[in-house]
């Protein structure tokens, strides 16, 4: 038995099952690729979870009859979906920490809203973050189109970790940095394809960071300062997802999860213009 209602049961109305994870989405602008996210989260059996989307989009995409229809179908599966009205935009790392706030779980999945989740994906990521006892877990997004770009001095900064996940402090002059160019293209599909996986169906691996779907113990990040840091940012900034994760990585470390679920839809960017990386303006 899980927790996500089928077609049989959409009819009924049963309380939900009390959610042990939020799954937070910013978004802004993006109608198919919040559509085809919150698809990916309908295949998701277990743990019971919510949904949180802080929307800062012009023409109130939640409300396009793709995206509507999908949040009807987690409604209807038992799930709780909560849409926000957010604006005026002030930065990334304020709609994250706005996001944060709006949670109560004691975890919760930063989720972009261009990325689709592989069925079971939910249930790695909640498992591996207890099992590993670790601040955050995440699954690096991959661009499918470069299946065929096999990229093997990429690959050579993989490295998995032991018995268990230790802190780590990180910044851009560390040699850790350089794990960044493991998340590339597709890189992680050909790691999987060649690693040999425990029983348990998952290896965690040393990361640089993870974009686009991370997984933090709740209280590990508000220990860490959450996104507050964002009033001493302007609000043209990335990176923001970067020092959050290296805040809570440096107090109660982190990990990557193989093989990653994880799709990166290669939509365009909708924050073209990044004058700044929050962490290289703050400390860690």
């Amino acid at each position: 038995m899980t927790s996500r209602r089928t077609a049989g049961a959409w009819a009924e109305s049963p309380a939900p099952a009390p959610a042990v994870l939020d799954v937070l989405i910013p978004t802004a602008g993006r109608v198919a690729e919040l559509a085809v996210t919150l698809a990916g989260l309908a295949a998701q059996d277990d743990p019971p979870f919510d949904v949180v989307i802080s929307d800062q989009s012009d023409d109130d995409a939640p409300s396009h009859p793709a995206v509507a229809a999908m949040r009807r179908v987690l409604q209807a599966q038992g799930r709780g979906v909560h849409v926000h009205r957010h604006l005026p935009r002030r930065g990334l790392a304020e709609q994250r920490q706005f996001l944060l706030d709006s949670s109560s779980a004691d975890a919760v999945l930063f989720l972009d809203d261009d990325v689709w989740l592989e069925p079971g994906q939910l249930t790695r990521m909640h498992d591996a973050l207890h099992e590993l006892d670790c601040g955050l877990v995440g699954m690096a997004v991959q661009g499918l189109s470069y299946l065929g770009d096999d990229r093997p001095a990429e690959r050579e900064a993989f490295e998995p970790w032991g018995d268990r996940v230790e802190p780590e402090r990180l910044s851009r002059d560390s040699a850790a940095f350089e794990r960044w160019r493991l998340h590339n293209a597709a890189n992680l599909a050909h790691v999987a394809r060649d690693v040999p996986l425990p029983d348990r169906g998952w290896l965690p691996y040393r990361v640089a960071w993870i974009g686009g779907c991370v997984m933090f113990r709740r209280d590990a990040l508000i220990e860490a300062g959450g996104f507050e840091f964002w009033r001493e940012l302007g609000s043209r900034h990335s990176g923001e997802d970067v020092l959050a994760q290296w805040r809570v990585m440096s107090r109660r470390g982190g990990a990557g999860l193989l093989p990653s679920g994880a799709v990166h839809l290669e939509a365009p960017t909708t924050i073209p213009d990044r004058p700044v990386d929050a962490f290289d303006v703050m400390d860690v």
